[in-house]
């Protein structure tokens, strides 16, 4: 199981033609912790999601490109959502037969986003099973929680198919949630004072003048799968280690519903320190709990940013799934989104991940590396984590055992840091055989920050030893934040995609990660070892970490 804490994400299956209709004939993926329970009800209603397909696709491509790359004369220059719903607006013909198709089965209750390519629709099982061929919808459940998914593969008429990506709703039951904490890493934690937000602003240069102050600025992080966190909880946090800076102690927004219940050490983790490093920044919480039990939250969330105007600059992300268990399609698709708001001038991070380089066996005899998406998009930051040389004091950082990297098996490196990954491949001293890894593949992180023995307030009680590059990703995204905010003041525009300018600064205004190899496939090849750091980019910790008035002067520069 993929130890980065996993959203529930759509799992869409690789596809034939047959009888005139393309069929997703992989296996249904059903993790042991779900209980099968029984049939729906009929009459029972569901929310399924229809992703269309888009024009432009490729243009959309070219133009984050441009808009990102600080050499281009396009750089800085943004989209509005007005202008990628015209770029990428599914054809009159895809809107004309998608909706036809679902009016023939008498399903009007639907609704769609500004950029016309994702329709929501609700109707009931036994409909959505005529629609869908195969489909048949069971009600799972999971520690009290329950969720509708279809049990057998479903297939759609070949006529409609060219028409679509996806179909959302279906498939997928999120696997458990782990975030290293006390029970996982208590023997070195108790070496350790532990990580708070002045041992964070202390490491990485950060003064009490470092503080947002921009009124167009805000930050924002999403939470799902029954993590929720509690506003006393934040305040709490703050008064014991916020007074030492000028802070925030609510967050000014929450799209969606937040859900009962204890609050979640996930979701508790990233608005704590988010907010506490993009200390005085406007923070909105994204949370998708969900109205209908056969909803995506993940793609909830995607279509929620395909339907506001007006979004924050900055996201953290801290969920991830195993590269090979989604199909390319629906990976591929997302990726379209996440450029759809890199053109925006959004910045998108997500966390690398828990386990190293992972490992999948492939036979019983040869395993392989394990990548994890979206950390191995292109089209993200992916944000990989250190730990502290010396645990007893603020010293320099090496990698942390647990930190998520490697190279995708999906998609090709990306220009953009083909120069820094080939001189990591000829410098190396030591690398796994090449039948684990995709050397063509895009590597990644690309950044890091300390993932090691956080203190973190839940349920009104501050809790030690929390790690994970959970952590690590909301704290080099409150540094983005506060680099927004100068460039804000300053008349210019937000950082947007951040990685062609990142990887043009070759570990500029960074701190270099050079110590420390991460976790691998427990096997007499590699022996439990991945990838190690070295000098420059590696696939451990990216560039390295944040040194920030250095990372603030060279982002500042036009």
């Amino acid at each position: 199981m993929n130890t980065l804490l996993t959203f529930s994400i759509l799992l869409l299956f690789s596809s034939l033609v047959w009888s005139g209709y393309l069929e997703y004939d992989q296996d249904v993926l059903i993790p042991e912790d779900w209980t099968k329970v029984g049939r729906v009800d009929p009459t029972e209603e569901l929310e399924l999601t229809f992703a269309l397909k888009q024009q432009n696709v490729n243009l959309l491509e070219e133009t984050l490109r441009l808009v990102s790359d600080p050499d281009s004369a396009q750089y800085g220059k943004h989209l509005s959502l007005e202008d990628v719903s015209s770029l990428v607006r599914p054809s009159e013909l895809t809107q004309k037969v998608v909706r036809h198709w679902l009016q023939s089965h008498e399903i009007t209750n639907c609704v769609t986003v500004s950029t016309q390519d994702f329709v929501k629709c609700t109707m009931t099982a036994e409909v959505a099973e005529v629609l869908l061929p195969g489909s048949k919808f069971h009600r799972y459940v999971r520690q009290g929680h329950s969720l509708v998914r279809s049990s057998a593969p479903y297939s759609v008429h070949d006529d409609v198919h060219q028409h679509l990506d996806f179909v959302g709703g279906l498939h997928r039951l999120p696997t458990r949630r782990q975030v290293l904490g006390m029970e996982q890493k208590r023997s070195e934690a108790g070496l350790h004072l532990g990580v708070t937000p002045s041992v964070l602003r202390d490491r990485y240069n950060l003064t009490v003048s470092d503080v947002g102050r921009a009124q167009n600025n805000s930050q924002a992080v999403a939470q799902f799968l029954e993590q929720y966190y509690h506003p006393a909880d934040l305040a709490e946090f703050m008064s014991l280690y916020g007074s030492s800076f000028q802070h925030r102690s609510q967050v000014d927004r929450v799209v969606g519903t937040q859900g009962g219940g204890k609050a979640g050490i996930e979701a508790s983790l990233d608005i704590e320190y988010i907010m506490s490093t993009g200390a005085n920044i406007s923070t909105w919480v994204f949370t998708n709990p969900g109205r209908h039990e056969s909803q995506e939250p993940f793609l909830e969330w995607m279509v929620l940013l395909s339907n506001m105007s007006d979004l924050p600059w900055v996201h953290t992300i801290s969920y991830g799934d195993d590269e090979d268990s989604l199909s390319t399609a629906y990976m591929t698709r997302i990726n379209t989104e996440f450029m759809k708001a890199g053109v925006r001038g959004i910045s998108l991070l997500f966390a690398s991940g828990d386990s190293g380089a992972g490992c999948r066996p492939l036979s019983d005899k040869q395993n392989c590396f394990r990548p994890s998406f979206p950390a191995s998009s292109p089209y993200v930051t992916t944000v990989g984590g250190t730990s502290f040389k010396n645990p007893f004091k603020i010293s320099y950082e090496v990698t942390d055992y647990i930190s998520g990297g490697g190279f995708s098996n999906v998609f090709k490196m990306p220009d953009y840091q083909a120069s820094a990954v080939k001189g990591y491949l000829k410098a190396a001293a030591a690398l796994p055989p090449q039948s684990y890894y995709n050397v063509t593949g895009r590597a990644y992180p690309d950044i890091a920050a300390l993932s090691d023995n956080y203190w973190v307030v839940i349920n009104r009680v501050p809790v030690p030893w929390v790690s994970g590059t959970s952590a690590s990703a909301p704290v080099v995204g409150g540094m983005l934040s506060l680099i927004n905010d100068q460039r804000l003041l300053k008349g210019l525009t937000a950082l947007g995609f951040l990685n062609p300018r990142l990887y043009k600064l070759k570990g500029q205004g960074l701190f270099d990660v050079t110590e420390g190899c991460h976790l691998g496939c427990l096997d007499e090849q590699v022996q439990g070892q991945g990838f190690c750091a070295a000098t420059s980019w590696d696939p451990v910790t990216g560039w390295g970490t944040p040194n920030y008035p250095a990372l603030l002067a060279v982002l500042l520069a036009e």
